[in-house]
């Protein structure tokens, strides 16, 4: 296909894909003359999987190289989703030496009951432990009493992500599910806890159902 079909295609403008190209993020077309090119569906895969990890998961233009540059390497499928997850948004929440040095500790203890490696200079793990941090500063270190709880949940979540993209018949078709699970998961999970925490507290606290206008 022409670039203009494979614009069609893809849902991609013709000048972000000549753009894609310049950048390295889209292989170069078979050519066909000195100005013309010859794309196929390969490049539609591509150009698919360049959107999600720019618009879902908000990777850095650098970010997605270094993600397709391991697929094309043939890379481990964990090392690439390891990639793909150091991309993408976490939370920015700062904290002092001390409480960092409490969070890590904490997050040290939840690793060793559930069995989890950590990483240094790992980016989720910052994320936590900023976000730990911001719980104690509000004061709920109820909270923080029932980690292990949250834990276990999250593990069981990661089976499910897992179970969802290990099917999935290229690498390509596995990043690009574990970004959008990761990021539509979160908002996924978001509204059914919230929907779950309004049957939970109108059963144990009574009362009508709460309607907004």
């Amino acid at each position: 296909m022409r670039m203009a079909e494979l614009s069609r295609e893809s849902g991609v403008p013709v000048a972000t894909i000549k753009y894609y190209l310049r950048e390295g993020l889209l292989p170069p077309g078979e050519r066909t003359s000195p100005n013309q090119a010859r794309y196929s569906a390969e490049h539609v895969r591509r150009l698919k999987l360049v959107r999600a990890l720019l618009d879902v998961g908000g990777l850095s233009i650098a970010g997605v190289r270094e993600v397709l540059q391991a697929i094309d390497d043939r890379t481990s499928t964990h090392s690439v989703l390891g990639l793909a997850q150091y991309g993408l948004a976490t939370s920015k929440a700062r904290a002092t030496d001390e409480s960092r040095d409490w969070a890590m500790s904490l997050i040290r203890r939840v690793a060793e009951e559930r069995g989890w490696p950590l990483c240094k200079d790992d980016v989720v793990v910052e994320a936590l432990a900023g976000t730990l941090c911001t719980y104690a500063e509000l004061g709920r270190t109820d909270l923080l009493d029932r980690i292990s709880d949250y834990a276990e949940v999250a593990a069981r979540m990661a089976e499910i992500d897992l179970d969802l993209v290990s099917g999935l018949p290229t690498m390509e078709s596995i990043v690009e599910g574990a970004v959008i699970g990761t990021v539509l998961g979160d908002a996924l999970f978001t509204a059914l806890r919230r929907l779950a925490q309004q049957s939970a507290s109108r059963e144990r606290f009574g009362g009508d159902q709460v309607s907004r206008p």
